[in-house]
């Protein structure tokens, strides 16, 4: 069944990196591999391994409820799911999601999973972001060797891409120069004590200088209106994650900010009280849901030429377990949203959920890659050749077409 169409530091490491994590200076404006556009991407980790049937429920498949039970959704009764078409239903808890799936500015890709079959939460993570065919081949991914494929202009040290969280997460690390930045619990510093430490470097180390003013530039832009307490990226915290979206959102809003980032949300893993509608669950989708509201209101203007994709490294079990969760499975479900996603539509070759149709009788079968999806938005979006993105993004995937028209003419 498919759907498509429905409705020991040195003193100057040091320095900077408390200024602004990585920040650098100098970030040039990028537009596309084709120059005619000037788009952004955001990429966010789902870490843990989503429930991609209590996010996105198959409702009108007859053996879904039976399967899921307490877990499945439900178009009626006390927290009904949104009701995309008369087959899919979205959780509750993402109200604003739904919106932008009803302006057409959000689309979902369900049964997708990346090439790995395996059920280990760090080889999965590591294939996701790697975009290798196995796990441990390198310490680069995907995202920032895109990055390096894109035209720089003629600062080529100069960043395109963004990295929020204390720990670059592996997709964006890599040779392309990237920005970073994370929301911490330490003091905001005052512009008192900015004054004295740049009267101090711009003296005896002008370079520094630049740097630190830079950074601090940086960090007052992404922290603004009381910021700098929040938790740690990665807390799966509904807090935690609007934040992060909106500092990332607001370096990338400057008309020389980054122009691509990553982000990773923790937490998703859901043995026991998962809850479905309600619970554990439909908390950590409320702030996914609150991420993409700030990244539409944070970016403005430049929210119609962005894209934010979520993406997780597996599914979870069809059927739930004895404490009311789900153990791993294989596929899930993948998020797009933004002013550039040609949305209003769940993707999906549905497998069904019969017995003989699930993955090794237990999970939800793939019948996407993920990398289709990826490549088709880095094809699409940004404007990388196919033969680029078979070769140098995503090694050995010639055989990988990029998925069209996820992407808004």
């Amino acid at each position: 069944m498919s759907f498509d169409s429905f409705p020991h530091p040195s003193r100057r490491s040091f320095l900077a990196f408390s200024a602004a994590t990585f920040a650098a200076a100098g970030i040039p404006r990028v537009a596309s591999a084709s120059g005619a556009r000037d788009p952004r991407l955001v990429v966010v980790i789902l870490r843990g391994a989503l429930d991609g049937m209590s996010a996105l429920g198959p409702i009108g498949d007859p053996d879904y409820a039976g399967l899921h039970g307490d877990l499945a959704l439900r178009f009626s009764g006390d927290h009904a799911a949104l009701k995309l078409n008369d087959f899919f239903g979205l959780n509750p808890a993402m109200a604003n999601f739904a919106r932008l799936y009803n302006s057409k500015q959000a689309l979902m890709v369900h049964a997708v999973a990346s090439n790995y079959r395996d059920r280990s939460h760090f080889d999965g993570q590591d294939v996701l972001e790697s975009g290798m065919p196995t796990p441990g081949q390198v310490q680069s991914g995907w995202l920032n060797r895109a990055i390096a494929a894109l035209p720089m202009g003629d600062k080529v040290d100069a960043p395109n891409g963004l990295a929020v969280g204390t720990t670059p997460p592996l997709v964006i690390r890599g040779a392309a120069p990237i920005l970073g930045w994370a929301p911490t619990a330490l003091a905001k510093p005052t512009e008192d004590l900015i004054a004295r430490t740049m009267g101090i470097y711009s003296h005896v180390d002008p370079a520094l200088a630049t740097a630190l003013r830079e950074g601090f530039d940086a960090e007052a832009m992404a922290t603004k209106d009381g910021m700098a307490g929040v938790k740690a990226v990665g807390a799966a915290d509904i807090a935690a994650m609007r934040q992060a979206a909106e500092g990332a959102a607001r370096l990338m809003a400057a008309d020389n900010g980054p122009r691509v980032a990553a982000l990773a949300f923790d937490g998703w893993d859901t043995h026991a009280n998962e809850g479905g509608a309600t619970g554990r669950l439909a908390q950590l989708l409320g702030g996914l849901d609150q991420a993409f509201a700030a990244f539409e209101k944070e970016l403005g203007d430049k929210w119609k030429d962005t894209i934010v994709v979520a993406v997780t490294e597996f599914g979870r079990t069809a059927r739930i377990n004895g404490t009311i969760g789900t153990d791993h499975g294989t596929a899930t479900v993948a998020f797009l949203a933004g002013g550039a996603v040609a949305g209003g539509r769940v993707v999906a070759d549905w497998p069904g959920l019969k017995d003989a149709d699930l993955y090794e009788g237990r999970d939800l079968k793939p019948t996407t890659d993920l990398r289709a999806v990826l490549k088709g938005v880095l094809a699409d979006h940004l404007g990388l050749p196919t033969q680029v993105l078979a070769q140098k993004v995503f090694p050995d995937t010639i055989g990988v077409a990029p998925m069209a028209g996820l992407v808004a003419a």
